[in-house]
């Protein structure tokens, strides 16, 4: 399909002076009564309700990324992965003409030109019927009735490929139990994918182990004919027959890491796909502790593909021409044989002794790594904090501690691996001197040639060469071990899209919320942040939550946005448990500034349209006008293009509060959650917001989280919230006259509190 750039994010000029009538312009806008998702999107959701499938829009926008900046419309690929997550199978085709579509596969979507589609869902002589996007309406649940038209009407239209779907078979539920864990094999099925590329990387190992017979052949056969009898031609045959041999040899072992880094290559991108996707989706109930714990982890990643993707694992394929090695030993020199076949068993049972030793070492070592990088990255995030408190003698000392532990366990892991090597070393060592040794004895005897030691020497030396490599790859394996089970526990834990749950499609649901009996702890806490919660809003309502520090007022805006479910009761969104709606689904329908601002490394715009990149230009300066961000960012040479900084730190904090404002007001959506959206700002800059919002409010339902009283006038209704529950609910005026008179409770601090 033809993909229409939009410009890159740093060649937007500076945003025009904000002037009366065009903050008239900027305020009338009403981007929810816009639909911003792209044709392609909408036609993969009605053909996943044909299929008996429903999903919402924002689902599977949720579900899609850009491949760049300048993109505005997804790719096929990104919006045909969204819907797999929803258990589609689909694949593109190529179609001279509509009539050559079997009716048999529909429905199937037409991708037509000028980046449009259509559902085709019947196909009939001369007549086509077809759902276009362009019917569906925004925010209903309802599919719009296909449209009878000529076959050749869509013929000029028709870019001549198509997209046939279907759904995956689900296993029934009484059978799923003895199905082995998916998660569980989220490693081995990649390279199992993969094993056609290895298939040939095994052929060449076995062509590479035959042709490696030559050396010896071609000393022997010197040694003993060509030297006694000055036989020069023959001795030119030979050296031309061992040479070809050898350009062989090394075009295979070139072809083979090749193959090997192709395997490897694609194998990595999957796998850091699913780590990653693992991460972005699991529940915020299960998330580690330590973040830089988890990072390490994700970093160790790298080693555990070198191991399975690297050369050292082929030679698990040369093993089993050690037994042809020991025949032709045992064919030219007879009983000497004898030599490696002793000493095999004894590298083999030294190796794995010294590795089930070195096990315990290996552990400690890779523990001792996480804890150094979990420490690296408090300090690295913390650093202004500990330079303002002085503290940088006693972190350096702390992580003089850590690293110094990290370094004894890292150094008696690696004495081990040593010690291994070693002896393998060794020993493979004393059999070439127990060939050369015997041989000669052999020689004198008239029962072996001088052809016919070398020939053993050089057989023996690829014979125990694997056996050495092991070694080596026993040590790397000990680390790729641990590697993967500490991932596998990763890959274990719950996303908030399990598969197998089943999507529905609720389309438009009232902007209420019901909270019944809710009570909340958070993961690891023994004292309940949240108390037998009892709550209606009602659409179009404006509430503010206050109450003092450590409350539960944020704990209770995190259960409104789906972060955690409650341990008791339930939390309905328009009558809807919120466990039955897909997170996604629901946070599309909201708009949340919390409490903790975060914004990454990108442009100012790219900030704002955070999820929805492909948003127009002119509504990204609506939300900044709204936020108060226009006015910083007009000042800003590079206007909407001015990078952020890493967390944002090129800005300061009222800023950065500000464009996660314009983030959450950018496509107005129906329910604004606001996490203190003006504790860092000045009087000024707060009350130009409270003006603005003021006049864009009207209808939306406002759940305002704030400690400035300053604010209230954006809500009609206060909710006093004091140890997890609600103390108070009612009218702003009531509630306010009722705290006049109320002295403040004395309460002793809980567990729970850093989290409100």
């Amino acid at each position: 399909m033809t993909q229409t750039p939009t410009p890159p994010p740093t060649e937007v000029a500076p945003s025009p002076e904000v002037t009366p009538q065009r903050a008239a312009s900027l305020e009338g806008l009403a981007p929810a009564d816009v639909d911003f998702a792209p044709p392609l999107v909408h036609a993969t959701r009605i053909a996943l309700h044909l299929l008996g499938k429903g999903v919402s829009i924002g689902w599977l926008m949720a579900g899609m990324g850009t491949s760049g900046e300048n993109r505005t419309t997804p790719s096929v690929a990104e919006c045909l992965r969204a819907a797999g997550r929803a258990g589609l199978k689909s694949h593109v085709a190529e179609r001279e003409n509509i009539q050559s579509i079997s009716p048999l596969t529909l429905p199937c979507i037409l991708l037509l030109k000028n980046d449009r589609s259509c559902v085709v869902t019947r196909i009939q002589g001369e007549m086509v019927e077809a759902i276009f996007p362009e019917d569906c309406i925004r925010g209903e649940s309802d599919y719009p009735t296909p449209r009878k038209l000529l076959a050749q009407q869509l013929n000029d239209d028709y870019t001549g490929y198509c997209i046939f779907v279907s759904l995956e078979e689900q296993p029934d539920t009484r059978i799923s139990p003895l199905t082995p864990n998916k998660e569980r094999r989220w490693f081995w099925d990649v390279f199992t994918h993969y094993l056609p590329i290895y298939k040939h990387v095994a052929l060449a190992s076995v062509l590479i182990n035959l042709l490696g017979i030559a050396s010896s052949l071609f000393a022997m056969n010197v040694y003993d004919r060509v030297v006694p009898n000055s036989a020069f031609d023959t001795l030119w045959v030979l050296a031309a027959g061992v040479c070809l041999a050898y350009f062989f040899d090394w075009l295979l072992r070139n072809l083979r890491g090749y193959f090997v880094d192709v395997a490897g290559h694609n194998a990595d991108v999957v796998l850091s796909s699913k780590l990653v996707s693992k991460i972005l989706t699991m529940r915020m109930s299960v998330r580690p502790e330590s973040t830089g714990a988890l990072i390490s982890n994700i970093k160790e990643f790298e080693s555990l593909r070198e191991f399975f993707s690297s050369s050292s694992l082929l030679v698990l394929v040369d093993l089993p021409f050690l037994l042809l090695f020991l025949w032709l030993i045992s064919f030219i020199a007879g009983p000497m044989v004898l030599v490696p076949l002793v000493a095999i068993p004894l590298m083999i049972i030294s190796g794995f002794v010294i590795q089930r030793i070195a096990k315990r070492e290996a552990e400690r070592s890779y523990a001792q790594t996480m804890q150094k990088g979990a420490l690296l990255n408090e300090i690295v995030n913390g650093l202004e904090t500990v330079k303002s408190c002085s503290a940088e003698a006693h972190m350096l000392r702390k992580w003089e501690l850590v690293v110094d532990d990290s370094a004894e366990a890292s150094s008696r892991s690696k004495r081990y691996a040593t010690l291994s090597t070693t002896v393998s070393s060794g020993i493979s060592q004393m059999v070439t001197v127990a060939m050369i040794v015997w041989g000669v004895y052999r020689i004198s005897t008239g029962e072996l040639t001088m052809g016919g030691l070398i020939a053993s020497n050089i057989l023996v030396g690829r014979a125990m060469a694997p056996l050495m490599q092991i070694a080596s790859m026993l040590n790397r394996l000990q680390h790729s071990r641990l590697t993967l089970q500490v991932l596998d526990k990763l890959m274990e834990l719950p996303s908030e899209n399990d598969e197998g749950q089943a999507h529905v499609d609720f389309g438009h649901i009232q902007p209420a919320y019901t909270l019944e009996g809710v009570t909340f702890f958070y993961p690891g806490s023994t004292v309940a942040g949240l108390k037998e919660v009892n709550l209606h809003i009602t659409p179009g309502e404006r509430v503010a939550i206050i109450g003092r520090m450590g409350a539960g007022k944020s704990t209770l805006g995190k259960l409104l946005m789906g972060f955690y479910p409650p341990a008791e009761g339930a939390v309905r969104f328009g009558g809807v448990d919120l466990r039955q709606i897909d997170p996604s689904d629901l946070r599309s329908r909201l708009g949340v500034l919390p409490q903790d601002v975060v914004l990454f490394h990108d442009t100012i715009r790219n900030n704002i349209a955070l999820g929805m990149p492909s948003v127009s230009d002119r509504l990204i300066m609506r939300a900044a006008y709204l936020s108060g961000a226009l006015e910083f960012i007009q000042s800003n040479p590079a206007g909407f293009g001015g990078r952020v900084g890493e967390r944002g730190m090129n800005l300061s904090g009222g800023q950065r509060q500000s464009i996660a404002l314009a983030r959450a007001l950018l496509l107005d959506p129906d329910v604004l959650v606001l996490d203190e959206p003006t504790s860092n700002m000045d009087n000024a800059t707060e009350a130009i917001i409270k003006q603005r919002l003021g006049k864009v409010l009207a209808g939306k339902t406002l759940i305002l989280i704030t400690h400035r009283l300053s604010l209230l006038d954006l809500v009609d209704r206060l909710i006093v919230v004091e140890g997890g529950k609600i103390m108070a609910d009612g009218p702003k005026q009531d509630v306010l006259q009722l705290l006049s008179h109320t002295p403040p409770p004395v309460r002793e601090p809980h567990e729970g509190a850093s989290h409100a």
